[in-house]
């Protein structure tokens, strides 16, 4: 089948997320008439936020939420939509050490403001997350990041249900915060109950906000301090919902947590009532053995490789081109065939084997395999 004018005159900018036709042109213009230089190479000098390879954001704000979160403010450059919905994420590139290191994080900002040019991230630094305690303590206003466009499908019908139940765990709340700054802007009315959960006052994100929003009714809110009155179970979950069966929920937390959840609500034959969201990857809960890694179309090598290390990761430290999307194993971007060996998912422990096809970012070698990529 031959390409058509359209087609060809797309070609090099072909691969980029963008989800405006006009940007599509715009760039495909830009690289046509610039060539054989890069568009980049004259666009950089305009604006360092232009770019028809890449989406890119400039840090405006990073204000403390808790001793050990914050809360990063972005102003994304040409290209990125503003028209997300609230409880996705996006995907933020920080180049820390000459490299380039990517994670996706819940957007907290609400995509109401017309005025408001800026979408912001909620991020707790872990004590095994380099990129996070990097982005908490260590990235700067002025910093330009790479963006990977908005997605996921933990997101509100429209129109609300009558019922909802939010339960969410520490860092849970921040694709929640979204949607409930969405809802008190456009002043939409309905039943939320909030069941939250952190380990003490101070670790509370958002305290301030949540309680006046309880204030003004439009949440009916419930935070437990795990340290001194444990840990919201299913048990005690129906103790502060006794309607929870009626409600539609919206989940958010640790894996232990979200577990406890998705097993209660299938007991009662409701698990078309429950939507979790799942967004970080629990290494060493199911760890693999490691070994070497052979990309088979680049015939590069990644030796030595340790069983918490993603495929994923390995690779992009080989210097192999890999597909990718959220980093997390949600969106089925980073999806190849295993062409032989064996690899483990490290959040359930399900092992693969040749002629499967695996996802890169939540699994890890458990010995010597071969990946087609």
């Amino acid at each position: 089948m031959h390409m058509g004018w359209l087609e060809r005159f797309e070609e090099p900018v072909a691969d980029v997320a963008a989800r405006s036709r006009g940007a599509q042109w715009a760039r495909a213009a830009l690289s046509r008439i610039t060539t054989p230089l890069l568009p980049d190479d004259y666009l950089h000098l305009a604006n360092p936020l232009w770019s028809a390879r890449e989406l890119r954001g400039k840090v405006v704000s990073v204000t403390p939420e808790t001793e050990d979160s914050a809360t990063i403010r972005i102003r994304p450059g040409w290209g990125f939509s503003l028209d997300y919905a609230p409880g996705q994420y996006v995907g933020i590139g920080v180049l820390v050490d000459g490299r380039w290191t990517w994670r996706s994080y819940s957007l907290t900002s609400a995509p109401v403001d017309a005025g408001d040019k800026t979408i912001a991230i909620t991020v707790k630094a872990m004590p095994e997350g380099f990129l996070s305690s990097h982005l908490v303590n260590g990235l700067r206003p002025g910093t330009v990041v790479r963006l990977a466009a908005p997605q996921g499908e933990f997101v509100l019908p429209d129109p609300l249900p009558a019922k909802i139940l939010f339960a969410t765990a520490g860092s849970g709340i921040t694709p929640i915060i979204s949607m409930l700054r969405t809802i008190r802007h456009r002043g939409q009315e309905t039943d939320i109950r909030l069941v939250h959960s952190a380990p003490t006052p101070d670790d509370l994100m958002f305290g301030d906000e949540l309680a006046v929003m309880a204030t003004d009714g439009v949440i009916d809110l419930h935070v437990q301090h795990t340290r001194s009155e444990g840990k919201v179970t299913p048990e005690r979950l129906v103790e502060l919902v006794p309607d929870w069966s009626e409600r539609q929920t919206w989940a958010c937390g640790p894996s232990g947590f979200l577990d406890a959840l998705h097993h209660m609500f299938a007991e009662a034959d409701l698990a078309d009532h429950l939507h979790i969201e799942r967004f970080a990857l629990e290494r060493g809960a199911h760890g693999a053995e490691g070994g070497t890694v052979t990309f088979g179309r680049s015939g590069r090598t990644a030796t030595d490789i340790d069983g918490a290390t993603t495929l994923l990761e390995a690779g992009e430290e080989a210097g192999v081109l890999m597909p990718f999307g959220c980093r997390m194993g949600i969106c089925q971007s980073c999806v190849v065939m295993l062409d032989k060996g064996c690899v483990r998912d490290l959040r359930t422990g399900v092992e693969h084997v040749e002629g499967e096809r695996i996802q890169t970012c939540i699994s890890a070698a458990a010995g010597d395999c071969t990946l087609d990529v």
